[in-house]
């Protein structure tokens, strides 16, 4: 039983310092108030916008035309998925992000595993500094370069290609609709190679370096230790990237397909977002490109916890 003299007494100096104290957590607390702030009214406050895919709104009517408007039902959610283009667009959607899945994902792997056994830190930084950049270009700028590169013309694949013999003519290949979905998945590998890796890159060196000590004493050899050290120390952060691209799957994104869109490759380039923004942005379609919005991000949402479920089942790790 505590007593009375083990009471610890509080000082005026120790007053001053749990004053002060409270006012350093108070100062660092109150850091988050623009987040919150920024997400509130970002992300909480325009929700109420989703009405719009059950309504027909007119946007001419403005914001008080969401709350005027006649309900509709799923009337914007039908005329979608019975439109002529609607399994057109799916299947160019989903097999270019499958393809994409299958090609992409275990190539940033490899890549950051790769460049974790570069010994030279002068061409590691190089290498990395290389493999950021095209990051950071916008695909306004960097499909330029791919469409250049690419001309039948003047591009220098289609020169590199006659001049070793191995094709008798130069190829439009953003005009050939066959090589579309492997040209998309291949560019967009190359510009975001780098900026994949980096929570890859990471995760490894996290790993105890001890590990690596005792398994080359005992004579591993490098690719041992990539095998039976690296790849188990980083399989949770391969899980949660794995269960995210998964439920990423209907976002093709718009940016790079817009830009390498034409006419000639349009059956296999038309995906859900360039779909939904010429039909729904174009025509003024607010209540139509907010239905596809939301049908989306329902299926979002049911193959995170779909993947999330199978991950825990097979490997015991996953997001939640």
């Amino acid at each position: 039983m505590m007593k009375e003299t083990d009471v610890p007494v509080v000082t005026g100096q120790g007053k001053l310092k749990s004053l002060l104290g409270d006012r350093d957590q108070l100062s660092l607390q109150s850091m988050i108030v623009p987040g919150i702030l920024f997400i509130l009214i970002f992300t909480f406050i325009p929700l109420y916008g989703v009405l719009v895919a059950f309504k027909d709104y007119n946007i001419v009517t403005g914001i008080k035309g969401i709350f005027e408007a006649e309900w509709v039902g799923l009337a914007n959610f039908k005329e979608f998925v019975t439109d002529m283009n609607f399994w057109n667009m799916l299947r160019n959607t989903l097999g270019i992000n499958l393809l994409g899945l299958l090609i992409t994902f275990p190539v940033t792997i490899i890549f950051a595993v790769m460049l974790n056994e570069i010994t030279s830190s002068r061409f590691k930084k190089l290498t990395q500094t290389v493999t950021y950049l095209p990051h950071f270009i916008s695909w306004s700028i960097f499909g330029g370069l791919v469409i250049s590169i690419l001309s039948p013309s003047t591009g220098v694949v289609n020169h590199v290609l006659t001049s070793l013999g191995v094709i008798d003519s130069p190829i439009h290949f953003l005009g050939e609709k066959d090589y579309f979905w492997l040209l998309a998945v291949l560019t967009n590998l190359f510009k975001e190679l780098g900026w994949g890796a980096i929570l890859y890159l990471a995760a490894i060196a996290g790993i105890d370096q001890e590990m690596y000590e005792a398994a080359y004493m005992d004579g591993a050899s490098r690719f041992q230790r990539i095998w039976y050290i690296t790849l188990p120390s980083i399989t949770g952060t391969i899980v949660i990237l794995l269960v995210f691209a998964i439920s990423n799957i209907l976002n093709s994104g718009f940016d790079q397909f817009f830009v390498l869109q034409n006419p000639l490759n349009i059956d296999a380039s038309e995906v859900i977002d360039t779909y939904v923004y010429k039909v729904g942005l174009r025509e003024f379609r607010m209540e139509y490109a907010t239905a596809v919005g939301l049908m989306k991000t329902v299926i979002a949402v049911f193959l995170l916890y779909l993947a999330n479920f199978i991950a825990k089942k097979i490997s015991g790790k996953g997001i939640f």
